[in-house]
């Protein structure tokens, strides 16, 4: 009887080691299935939201800020500078006298030319009375021949005398306009030693200084540069690879590194056919085959052309200014990042066919629910963050722009220009 309790206390023990372990098993095969159980997507995607901006697609170029109308004024004879009358920053109009050089030997040479016009004034008069006198000499003797009581060679004497006297009369009117034309010229010579504007506007810059030496010997020195500061040209420096892109009245912007925040509005007013010509390279102007590789390689910028009004003077000369060309733009436009756009097939069943420039991309999106879809859209204008949305999305929509890695960090975001 004691046997037969102890050996079914046993099999009871036995089937409750059973039933825990069928329930380990069970709870072991739900527990894997929780965490076979794949996560919900939304869960790990990067997130944004449909909305609305501003979209322009710009080439961005440098450029210099120069005045429209400027001068170089220089020194057309040579002496010492003895009187500066203005100074940098200076406004100066039209006429107004700058400088004066030493006029001491101009002064000579005009006072010797005007002596020497005076010597040959005098010596004309002489001519002339004695051309006069040959004439009435050579009346007298013509007379005596006519009559027959003259002598031939008396006639003969006072005709060649007469045709002298008329012909030094001639060399002598002859060397005084070559007198009065050297004696004009060295006038003007004492005239350049007094120098006047050629414009109104600002002096912006002296080269020269009060006592200094000029030599014009070679080339005319510049003493210094006048410019209007009302209108400001932009000389903007264009990559060959953009150039093509602009075309002339297209808008702009631009703004300078004195000014943030500040942004001025023209219009693109010329391109040069050709870019500037490179600076010298001290090498006597040969090439070879081997060194046109650098050339080759170097950059090929081609100058764009714009005017700005200057009333307030607030743009300087040679500013450096960031130039926005807007080649495309989209106001109140629905946007999305361009890092959430994957470019799609050309044909696509879900859209009607579009006009050309609308490109066609895919974009993911997390429906009602956290549920993921996948839809076609049409974009319009873009730039290096932002992309207009001609259809396929509204304002609000969630969109994925990217998804987080294995360790839960965001992904890298590379944008596409």
């Amino acid at each position: 009887m004691t046997a037969r309790r102890s050996a079914a206390a046993s099999g009871s023990r036995r089937g409750v080691r059973r039933g825990l372990a069928a329930a380990a098993l069970v709870l072991g095969g739900l527990a894997s299935a929780a965490l076979l159980r794949p996560a919900d997507p939304a869960a790990s995607a990067e997130v944004a939201v449909v909305g609305r901006g501003t979209v322009e697609d710009t080439v961005t170029a440098l450029g210099k800020i120069q005045p429209r109308a400027y001068v170089d004024v220089g020194a057309q004879v040579s002496g010492q500078l003895t009187r500066l009358h203005v100074t940098v920053g200076q406004m100066v109009r039209e006429g107004d006298l700058l400088a004066e050089i030493d006029p001491a030997l101009q002064q000579a040479k005009v006072e010797a030319g005007r002596a020497e016009r005076a010597r040959l004034t005098a010596l004309l008069v002489e001519q002339r009375a004695r051309a006069d006198f040959a004439e009435a000499q050579l009346a007298r003797q013509a007379a005596l021949r006519r009559s027959g009581s003259g002598r031939g060679e008396a006639y003969d004497q006072a005709r060649m005398e007469a045709r002298i006297a008329a012909a030094q009369v001639e060399a002598t009117q002859a060397q005084i306009r070559q007198t009065d034309s050297t004696l004009q010229a060295d006038e003007a010579q004492l005239g350049y030693t007094r120098i006047y504007a050629p414009m109104s506007g600002t002096l912006i810059a002296v080269d020269a200084r009060q006592g200094q030496t000029i030599n014009s010997a070679y080339e005319a020195p510049v003493l210094m540069r006048i410019a209007d500061l009302s209108a400001m040209t932009v000389w903007t420096q264009v990559s060959e690879a953009d150039v093509t892109r602009l075309t002339d009245g297209m808008p702009l912007y631009f703004t300078t590194l004195g000014h943030p925040g500040r942004r001025w509005t023209a219009r693109l007013q010329e391109i040069l056919p050709a870019p500037p010509k490179p600076p010298a390279t001290g090498n006597g102007g040969g090439s070879s085959a081997s060194g046109g590789g650098g050339a080759a390689n170097s950059v090929v910028l081609y100058t764009a052309l714009f005017e700005i009004a200057n009333d307030r003077g607030e743009l300087r000369p040679d500013m450096t200014a960031q130039v926005f060309f807007v080649a495309a733009a989209a106001k109140d436009a629905v946007t999305v990042p361009v890092a959430a756009l994957t470019p799609a097939a050309p044909t696509s069943a879900t859209l009607p066919p579009a006009d050309t420039a609308a490109e066609r991309h895919r974009v993911t999106l997390i429906g009602s629910g956290g549920a993921i879809e996948t839809r076609e859209v049409r974009v319009g204008v873009r730039d290096r963050f932002n992309a207009q949305i001609l259809e396929g999305l509204a304002e609000g929509e969630r969109i994925v722009v990217g998804w987080k890695t294995d360790d839960g960090r965001p992904p890298k975001i590379g944008f596409r220009l």
